[in-house]
C-alpha cells in the first residue's frame, strides 16, 4: 500500500539555488528546493541534458543520515546512493532526487528509537508499528513538481521498491525499473529480508532471511561496540 499524504499539485516547492558539485565520479549540478509547508530542503543532482525527452536514468533517494553520512551497515542506503551516482556518471546523464524523508518518513529521532527496538528483537516494520507509525510513511508526491522543474516525464529508475514505482506512475511518470541490488552484510541481511517479505521489495534470493541465530549474532556485535 502506498501512503501519499498529499498531491503533487498541492506541494509548494521553490527552487532556491544551484551549483556545481564535484564528486569522485563526475561533476554534478546540485539544486536545492525549499518545501514551503514543512521548511524542508530537498535536493536534486543532475548530470548532462535530462530535459531532451528521453528516459532518464534516475534514483529517488530518501535521506538516511546514518547510512549516507555515517557509513552505517544496518541498512543499504549509503551504498545504494553511491552506486546510483556511479551508474549515472558512467552513463554521463541522469538524475538523483534526494528527499528529506529520514527513516522512511518517521524522522531521525524515531528512527533511532526504532533501531533500539530492533536490538530487542523487532524487525524494521514491527519497530515502526510499535512506535505508532505505518511501515512506510514516505510521500513521493514531492517527485511531481521536482521532475516537472527539469521537464522529465520518463525514468529508468534505479530501485527495488515497487511502491515507489506505483507512486510515480500515479503522478503520470513513465517508469522502467532498473534493478539496484548492492549486496547484503551480516548486519543488514535481516533488514533486507524484511523489506523483501513485508514491504515487497524486489530482491534476489541472496537476500533471503538470515537464521535467527545469525540475526542475534549481528545484533550482539552491534550492541557490544
Amino acid at each position: 500500500m502506498v501512503h501519499p499524504s498529499s498531491t503533487s499539485s498541492s506541494i509548494n516547492l521553490e527552487h532556491v539555488a544551484s551549483c556545481a558539485l564535484p564528486t569522485p565520479w563526475a561533476t554534478f549540478d546540485l539544486h536545492v528546493f525549499l518545501e514551503k509547508s514543512s521548511g524542508k530542503e530537498h535536493l536534486a543532482l543532475t548530470l548532462g541534458a535530462v530535459n531532451d525527452g528521453q528516459p532518464v536514468l534516475a534514483r529517488i533517494h530518501s535521506e538516511c543520515l546514518t547510512g549516507d553520512t555515517l557509513f552505517s551497515l544496518r541498512c543499504d542506503c549509503g551504498t545504494q546512493l553511491e552506486s546510483a551516482l556511479k551508474h549515472i556518471a558512467k552513463e554521463g546523464r541522469g538524475l538523483v532526487l534526494y528527499l528529506r524523508q529520514e527513516g522512511r518518513g518517521i524522522g531521525l529521532v524515531n528512527k533511532i528509537r526504532a533501531y533500539a527496538l530492533q536490538e530487542s528483537g523487532a524487525d524494521t516494520v514491527e519497530a515502526n508499528h510499535q512506535l505508532g507509525f505505518a511501515d512506510d510513511a514516505r510521500d513521493y508526491a514531492l517527485c511531481g513538481p521536482l521532475l516537472r522543474h527539469f521537464d522529465v516525464q520518463s525514468l529508468r529508475l534505479l530501485t527495488n521498491n515497487p511502491r515507489k514505482i506505483t507512486a510515480l506512475e500515479e503522478l503520470g511518470i513513465h517508469v522502467e525499473r532498473v534493478e539496484h541490488v548492492v549486496g547484503s552484510t551480516r548486519f543488514n541481511s535481516h533488514y533486507l529480508a524484511t523489506k523483501a517479505h513485508k514491504l515487497g521489495h524486489l530482491l534476489p534470493q541472496g537476500s533471503a532471511p538470515v537464521h535467527e541465530a545469525s540475526q542475534k549474532q549481528a545484533i550482539s556485535a552491534i550492541t557490544k561496540k
